[in-house]
């Protein structure tokens, strides 16, 4: 039996015949369903694209129902075990997990464009002492488009693969420098000999000694953070950057929007949001008044639920287990307390069960970062380092998608119609 849907307009009385693929029907087939020969067609509408799949892509596979989250068929859980973040990124780029002198070579590469040009950072240097972070690594990823103009021949494969390399090593540098120059300290050189994770903690902390040696706990932990947010198949960033490229915008500007998309609360922010709001409960003896009021649509709770997953995801439970190891050296964050409460109650009341609202990937990174003392303004972008490598993974695939053609969605208008045009002296106030 053919996989087909069958589709009659009761306009006119005609049936049409729909192909159907792994579960979708492409769009342009309704184009067909006309009520007059003169009509445009019939359009699906779909703000926020909830029922829409705008590219097919190998590299995230994500199923919401099941809780399920594989990079290239690989299950995050075991690459948060077993893995190291370039590692992952390595995969995510290629394909294929390296061989060990194909991982060589690419850390060698990554870590060798950790370097910033010099004028980047006088750029930096002209950033206010309370610019936000965000805002400052938006602006000077989208500057990168003037040092590297060769980034623009987005058709040579060897040219992207520069850009990859040096999108993956110099965000994390970017990243490290927006901090430093909130604070008024001298940027820090990155350190080859460290690991990616090691080097950016070295930019982030060292003050005046000789050699800054990360601690092997704390540098885990973020490499383990990093793998859980690399990619997480469309979301809004990485649909911007698909967006933004698909025009053969160079991957710098494309990638600053992505992270202009990211930095908004509704994205990359919620983290931020889960600290206020345990901070505003105090201790575990407020958690039954706060659930009250969450019930009564007074407050929201914040880290539960998700766009897409409707289950427990997955990353939040391995992000969970990381938190007690970093504790053990940082020291246990109080605010653990209250953030078990919730999620036992919220596990249990069939009020939130009933709702599919389940801690999100959001809701103990932020007790891990307030740990390892990075201030909440970075959160953000601790998100937008390891996503680079997804946004760039995402780019490189888009590339040779010979179906892809520049975005533009339609749109049902729904404003005047044709108007004559009134001179100024004869309108009415």
């Amino acid at each position: 039996m053919s996989e087909t849907l069958t589709i009659k307009d009761n306009r006119t009385g005609k049936q049409y015949d729909l192909d159907i693929s792994h579960g979708i029907i492409r769009a342009i087939d309704l184009r067909q369903i006309k009520n007059n020969p003169d009509d445009f067609g019939l359009m699906a509408y779909d703000p926020g694209f909830d029922n829409t799949a705008s590219c097919k892509s190998a590299i995230t596979e994500l199923d919401g129902a099941r809780g399920i989250l594989r990079y290239r068929g690989y299950p995050i859980e075991q690459l948060a075990e077993k893995s190291t973040f370039l590692e992952v990124a390595y995969l995510l780029v290629h394909g294929e997990l390296p061989t060990k002198p194909q991982l060589t070579s690419w850390v060698h590469n990554v870590m060798y464009h950790t370097q910033l040009h010099e004028k980047t950072k006088k750029f930096m240097e002209g950033f206010h002492y309370d610019a936000h972070p965000m805002g400052m690594l938006v602006s000077t990823v989208g500057a990168l488009s003037t040092f590297y103009p060769d980034a623009r021949n987005v058709n040579d494969f060897e040219t992207r693969m520069l850009q990859v390399y040096r999108l993956i090593g110099k965000i994390a540098t970017i990243a490290s420098y927006t901090y430093r120059n909130g604070m008024g300290f001298p940027y820090v050189y990155p350190d080859a000999t460290l690991s990616y994770t090691g080097n950016f903690l070295n930019m982030m902390y060292r003050l005046s000694e000789p050699r800054y040696q990360p601690d092997p706990v704390l540098e885990h932990a973020l490499d383990v953070l990093f793998i859980l947010h690399a990619d997480h198949e469309q979301n809004c960033s990485t649909n911007a950057m698909r967006s933004i490229s698909s025009s053969m915008a160079d991957p710098y500007v494309s990638v600053a929007g992505a992270a202009a998309a990211l930095s908004g609360p509704l994205h990359g922010g919620a983290n931020e949001a889960v600290l206020r709001m345990l901070n505003e409960i105090g201790s575990v003896k407020h958690v039954p008044d706060y659930i009250k009021r969450v019930k009564a649509g007074e407050m929201r709770l914040m880290g539960f639920g998700h766009r897409v997953y409707k289950n427990y995801d997955p990353r939040a439970k391995i992000i969970k287990q990381t938190a007690y190891q970093v504790f053990e050296v940082t020291g246990k964050n109080p605010l653990i307390d209250v953030a078990l409460e919730l999620e036992r109650i919220a596990l249990e009341d069939g009020y939130f069960v009933d709702r599919k609202l389940y801690p999100n990937v959001d809701f103990y990174s932020g007790l891990i970062y307030e740990a390892m003392e990075f201030p909440t303004s970075i959160f953000t972008v601790l998100f937008a380092i390891p996503r680079t490598a997804g946004w760039v993974a995402q780019w490189m695939e888009q590339m040779v998608d010979g179906e892809q053609r520049i975005a533009r969605p339609r749109q049902e208008y729904v404003g005047s119609r044709q108007r004559d045009f009134v001179p100024l002296e004869e309108r009415s106030s």
